[in-house]
């Protein structure tokens, strides 16, 4: 009868230990977001009152005064959608076509490149951004939406191709022949076969680059300074003014930059976990 209670308290234990875990994770990533959602609508004097103020007149306050004192901001959004967008296209393209050789094609070089690219994934961006300065500037392409969406995607492609060819590998080779049969060559098979069926493995590619992109800060503060500046950069100049932190202006920047890229992971979410998972199990 012992044996049987010991038992039965196991089973129950082990699904406790999980959730006590995943509570312990959503309070920990969810409370910071919270208080800076709320911050963003307390009033001045309300957003660090000690002991925290749980109820409060909202305001839309620190958004109008985020409008007329730093349009620059609203700027810097555009600027971070015009780099996320082209990054991710040029991602998702070289990712797929290098992911379709890569599964496709058998040789010694390409298998040793294939471990290359994980390695140069390693490497800590900072590494390369010095000896860069020099040839971007070189090439006239400082402060420039070029020159981010290219750095977005080298940083980023390496990741993409190893997504994609996992993908891509699950595709019966099948098909290909049949299509060759047919007369298709290799760039058709790839376009009207394998990117349909991989399309799920693109658009996890797709989130990932999404979500770095549009939070990325250390390439943006080092090679773009006006036009090009982003709404990272901007946000780091809020809280570096003379006059002073806003802190309930710089919460709301930080609430409007969170929720477009938030509202997008919430979305995609499957295709989030499809990419992380993608090659467990074979199809």
């Amino acid at each position: 009868m012992a044996i049987s209670h010991k038992h039965t308290f196991k089973k129950l234990a082990v699904p406790a230990g999980k959730w006590l875990a995943v509570l312990v994770i959503l309070l920990w990533s969810l409370v910071p977001i919270a208080f800076m959602v709320l911050s963003s609508l307390k009033p001045g004097q309300d957003i660090f009152a000690v002991p925290p103020r749980l109820t409060f007149s909202p305001t839309l306050q620190h958004y109008a005064d985020l409008w007329t004192r730093w349009g620059g901001f609203f700027h810097g959004l555009l600027n971070s959608f015009i780099v996320t967008a082209g990054a991710t296209l040029l991602v998702v393209a070289t990712s797929t076509m290098a992911g379709f050789a890569y599964s496709r094609i058998r040789s010694p070089w390409l298998e040793r490149s294939a471990l290359f690219l994980i390695v140069v994934r390693l490497l800590p961006p900072i590494v390369i951004t010095l000896p860069l300065f020099g040839v971007v500037n070189y090439m006239g392409l400082n402060d420039t939406h070029l020159v981010l969406i290219l750095l977005y995607a080298t940083f980023f492609v390496s990741l993409g191709t190893i997504l994609m060819r996992t993908f891509i590998d699950q595709i019966p080779h099948e098909l290909d022949e049949a299509a060759m049969v047919d007369g298709a060559g290799r760039f058709t098979i790839l376009w009207r076969i394998i990117r349909p069926l991989a399309r799920q493995g693109m658009l996890a590619v797709a989130v990932f680059v999404i979500v770095y992109a549009w939070n990325e800060f250390l390439f943006a503060f080092i090679f773009t300074s006006t036009r090009a500046k982003t709404a990272p950069l901007v946000i780091s100049e809020m809280m570096g003014s003379l006059d002073g932190v806003e802190w309930g202006v710089l919460f709301a920047a930080s609430t409007v930059q969170l929720i477009p890229i938030l509202l997008f992971v919430l979305l995609m979410q499957k295709h989030l976990v499809a990419g992380l998972t993608g090659g467990a199990v074979k199809a």
